[in-house]
């Protein structure tokens, strides 16, 4: 299905009835990702995911966005839509959109449980030799962007991004990666108490992208939060270890 909203152009998928539940997918995903998790919800609930504008079947936002006008756009999608969701439930990039969500002074509604997955939201302390590379990237990328250099190597900036940026930063297009540069420099751990609902985190235990040590800080500065550690199962443990994930949800939310 689609809509629009701010003139973008917006997919999402709803299946089941009852109290909403609302998907958010991480970075550089859609919600074809979360197919197997929609029918297990819509048994009890009515399950409701959006691919996010940049992502899936949904058009780029106009600018580039940081985390709080995705949060500005997904209130207006469950506004739109009428809906006013008991649980949240967000995998890495749409955890990271749920905890700014939820640390608003008034958000227009609060649910009453909160699924966080492989969640981002805490930004990693970078080491000398990253912060290094780092450094030689930015001021490598400065000369390149420089007229006649620009002129004289027309490729030389791009391939300098393919051999420094992340798999995520590659695969974006040009207005995305100034998304993903303005998301992923911002650090949410100092919203994390204003967390006030009962949270459940369910953790891939070999993530590499957002490490157990993230949820492990999570759930100390959560007020109400559990931690379940799903083995042999890294950033996409509701994927990797679906059977196990599926009861931890059927328990937490008592689907039968």
């Amino acid at each position: 299905m689609f809509t629009e909203i701010d003139h973008i152009k917006v997919h999402y998928d709803i299946r089941g009835a009852g109290e909403p539940v609302l998907l958010l997918h991480g970075w550089g995903a859609n919600i074809t990702l979360f197919d197997n998790l929609m029918n297990l919800l819509s048994a009890k609930y009515k399950a409701v995911a959006l691919d996010m504008p940049g992502f899936g079947q949904s058009q780029e936002p106009p600018t580039p966005w940081c985390v709080d006008d995705y949060v500005d756009f997904v209130l207006k999608f469950t506004k739109q839509q009428g809906l006013v969701p008991a649980v949240l439930l967000g995998h890495s990039f749409g955890g990271r959109v749920i905890i700014k969500m939820l640390s608003r002074k008034s958000p227009p509604f609060l649910p009453q449980k909160v699924i966080l997955v492989d969640s981002a939201g805490i930004k990693p302390k970078r080491k000398l030799k990253t912060r290094l590379r780092v450094c030689a990237y930015k001021v490598s990328k400065r000369i390149l962007s420089m007229g006649v250099i620009k002129k004289l190597c027309p490729d030389a900036l791009e391939k300098l991004r393919k051999k420094n940026g992340s798999a995520d930063y590659n695969a974006a297009s040009p207005l995305m990666r100034q998304c993903l540069i303005r998301v992923v420099n911002e650090d949410l751990t100092h919203l994390l108490p204003s967390i006030k609902v009962p949270t459940l985190l369910i953790w891939g235990e070999n993530d590499t992208d957002t490490p157990l040590s993230d949820a492990h800080l999570m759930e100390k500065l959560i007020p109400d939060a559990g931690l379940v550690t799903l083995k042999n199962a890294g950033h996409y443990a509701f994927l990797e270890q679906q059977y196990t994930f599926n009861r931890v949800i059927c328990s937490f939310l008592k689907i039968n």
